[in-house]
């Protein structure tokens, strides 16, 4: 099983795809459907963008 998305994994990212790579749904499988994955995804991204914004200032 893979690990959650944490916000300190933010330091992990230097470019745009490491996005892509670090963002992991640990229970993508037992979603209800898809799209419910998905947005879940999304919430994970953003959660870290918004991490790295503090770091930045």
């Amino acid at each position: 099983m893979t690990k959650r998305t944490y916000e300190r994994d933010a330091v992990l990212i230097e470019i745009a795809d490491d996005l892509e790579n670090i963002v992991r749904d640990k229970r993508e499988i037992w979603r209800a459907n898809p799209s419910k994955a998905v947005r879940r995804q999304r919430r994970y991204k953003k959660r870290l963008l918004n991490e790295l914004l503090k770091y930045d200032n």
